[in-house]
């Protein structure tokens, strides 16, 4: 029997984050595993005129790309998805773990090469999305690898995604309208002020803000979504964060992470675990040394950390930074194969203040 809430969150993915409209070309791409998401999602497309593209992602057949494929397999890009990149009006993907830890063991720098070769997906993605040419939107779908990861019962999973999305509401746009109309609020706040320092026991950090602008991420690409972020003046960054939770990128987990900066650049790094990973990272490109975003979560409905990136960077109460590459919108130009996200708590003797004006305490706003 199907989920109610499944066919409310494949209606908030084509109907709101994307509205798609007859005759657009919507790519629905996602893991095997998510196949009752996927065809939920056709089935809306379908219903809202769009002509729809199935690309199916499989864990299997990506390890065996990386552990077998040789230097030009890792870089070949396949054209019929460049095609799709460049041409197509609407991207929904939904990501399906079947195993949270399934690239532990896969050699990081053929990761990176990976990366590095679909760069050219990413930056085309990206560019059309800050064009106005390309409506994206990413969300989950609840395996037992996810609700494992979390410390969960698949269960209980369901019920914490469907809550954190809002498909759990008779009405969920209303709810995600009105978050927009709260951080709307913050930003509006923001507008023409300079300096951002954020201090507490995590941060002593400073970056500039100026000419650059605060995107209110309200449900429109990320679902579920709950933030407001902005690319930081290149250079303008100085001093230090420590980040709370486990950054995972390729199925691995980095756990204490504290960068430094000097003029932008991270010029001290360290980790508790997995450091050549961090390593890798910070090293993939020039760009990946620089801050491409800094974010302010504000979804209280997701109340723990569970591994997962979407979710946990929206955590009411946290920020987040993301060394790499920038989104064109917010102004920013940092240019990297990177993108990666870490999650600061700042509900504890934390505050962030602007242009020497306090802003948000302990893990609220005060404006």
């Amino acid at each position: 029997m199907s989920d109610i809430r499944l066919e409310r969150l494949a209606d908030i993915l084509v109907n709101y984050s994307t509205s798609v409209q007859p005759g657009e070309w919507v790519g629905i791409l996602g893991d095997t595993a998510a196949l009752p998401a996927l065809r939920a999602v056709y089935r809306k497309v379908i219903q809202a005129g769009g002509y729809p593209t199935l690309i199916l992602n499989d864990e299997q057949m990506l390890r065996t790309l990386l552990r077998e494929g040789n230097d030009d397999q890792l870089n070949w890009l396949d054209p019929s998805q460049s095609l799709y990149y460049d041409k197509a009006d609407v991207y929904i993907r939904v990501n399906a773990p079947s195993n949270t830890r399934a690239m532990t063991t896969i050699d990081a720098r053929r990761n990176q090469m990976l990366q590095k070769a679909r760069r050219p997906w990413l930056d085309t993605r990206m560019r059309r999305a800050a064009e106005g040419k390309m409506k994206w939107v990413g969300t989950m779908y609840p395996t037992e690898a996810l609700a494992q990861e979390a410390g969960m019962s698949l269960e209980e999973y369901e019920d914490f995604l469907y809550g954190a999305t809002f498909a759990d509401r008779e009405d969920p746009v209303s709810e995600w309208r009105k978050m927009g109309e709260m951080q709307q609020q913050k930003i509006d706040w923001l507008k023409g002020r300079k300096i951002v320092k954020v201090e507490g026991p995590n941060a002593d950090l400073e970056l500039s803000i100026e000419g650059r602008v605060f995107i209110n991420a309200c449900g429109e690409h990320n679902m579920p979504d709950g933030e407001i972020f902005t690319g930081p003046v290149e250079d303008s960054v100085n001093g230090w964060i420590r980040f709370t939770y486990p950054s995972i990128v390729a199925g691995r987990a980095v756990e204490g992470i504290e960068l430094r900066f000097e003029q932008g650049k991270v010029v001290e790094a360290s980790s508790k675990t997995n450091q050549d990973l961090l390593y890798a990272q910070l090293d993939t490109d020039p760009g990946a040394r620089y801050l491409g975003e800094f974010a302010i979560g504000t979804n209280f409905g997701i109340n723990r950390f569970t591994g997962m990136i979407l979710f946990d960077e929206k955590i009411g109460g946290t920020i987040h930074c993301a060394i790499g590459r920038s989104y064109a919108e917010t102004g920013g130009r940092n240019e990297s194969a990177v993108h990666w996200d870490m999650i600061c708590d700042m509900r504890t003797d934390s505050t962030i203040t602007v242009d020497g004006d306090l802003f948000y305490k302990n893990g609220e706003f005060v404006v």
